[in-house]
């Protein structure tokens, strides 16, 4: 009997290291780079600057922001150097880092390495990416807006940055690399259709992954827009607000215009407020996306209104200790 239990054990201990070997050598499975060369036309980017500064907001977290201002506004002559630290302080399974995506550090990548980094989160050494860079929904943009970004990150200023390796805790270090996906790319919708141009926008900008709950680090299908994520802050803990349809703790009753006006009483980054530790502060980058098109807000605007109504009360910030 204890030789069959041993065999057993030797068995399942066999399996396990072979599934853990896969994973971490084997995984993650994508698409080699593709062959493409990008033109920098004047228009790409200028579009690209568009959309990865207000839309994407890829320049925010690749960026230095500053946290003694309301909702961290970058500072200036740090575009695109990295460095923004994402640790256990704030809920991570580790220590992460964004990176330098200005040609100091992108100078040896090639246009295909750069389009498949930031549509399917594997870097130009095969490595995946952890996925606070939002790249499940980039990965279902379309293909003219990731070739756009790609033309303006390549004409940002060389900033000498080195920014050091993750280091992830266990077993996230293996689960990392199960995420990346092939991408699955879109046609983006016609700015005439509303509704489904808000859509996309509404993906590109990633809002479902801070307005959703999440449980075991996944976000909760379900419950998708009703808000609630937890944000940690030094003193305090920020919850993303509802954004559904919901009329009563959602957006539901908001107008057109108060929704606009909402990101545009942002656009100064001069008038954002000074924030101690102690004050409430929030991670949604108000500066960046107030720079969006009001014509694209309203399209967002609209798309919402469409989303399902979830009935769900957010208490915006509450100081560590403090009992609701």
């Amino acid at each position: 009997m204890k030789k069959i239990v041993s065999s057993i054990l030797i068995v399942v201990v066999v399996l396990i290291l072979a599934v853990a070997g896969y994973v971490k050598f084997f995984l993650p499975k994508v698409d080699a780079a593709p062959d493409l060369k990008v033109i920098a036309t004047p228009q790409r980017i200028a579009h690209g600057e568009y959309l990865a500064n207000h839309v994407t907001v890829c320049i925010d977290c690749h960026s230095t922001r500053n946290w003694n201002k309301f909702s961290g506004p970058i500072l200036k002559n740090t575009l695109g150097k990295g460095g923004e630290y994402f640790g256990k302080e704030v809920g991570m399974p580790g220590k992460i880092y964004s990176k330098n995506i200005t040609p100091y550090h992108l100078k040896d990548w090639t246009d295909g390495e750069i389009f498949r980094t930031i549509t399917t989160g594997v870097n130009k050494k095969g490595e995946a990416l952890f996925p606070i860079m939002p790249y499940p929904y980039y990965g279902k943009m379309d293909k003219e807006d990731i070739l756009d970004i790609i033309a303006y990150i390549r004409s940002l200023a060389p900033l000498t940055s080195e920014q050091p390796s993750h280091e992830l805790d266990f077993p996230m270090n293996f689960i990392i690399n199960t995420i990346p996906k092939n991408a699955q790319l879109v046609t983006k919708p016609p700015k005439t259709d509303r509704v489904k141009y808000g859509g996309y926008l509404v993906n590109a900008a990633g809002c479902a992954e801070c307005h959703t709950p999440v449980k075991k680090g996944q976000i909760i299908p379900e419950l998708i827009f009703s808000g609630g994520r937890e944000f940690q802050f030094p003193y305090g803990v920020t919850l993303s607000a509802n954004i559904t349809s919901d009329k009563e703790t959602g957006i539901g009753n908001w107008s057109e215009a108060d929704f606009i006006e909402r990101f545009k009483a942002y656009e100064d980054a001069n008038h954002l407020n000074d924030v101690k530790p102690s004050d409430s502060n929030t991670p949604m980058p108000w500066y960046m996306y107030a720079g969006m098109d009001s014509s694209d807000l309203s399209a967002i605007y609209h798309y919402l209104q469409t989303t399902k109504p979830i009935g769900h009360k957010v208490n915006h910030f509450t100081m560590k200790g403090k009992k609701e």
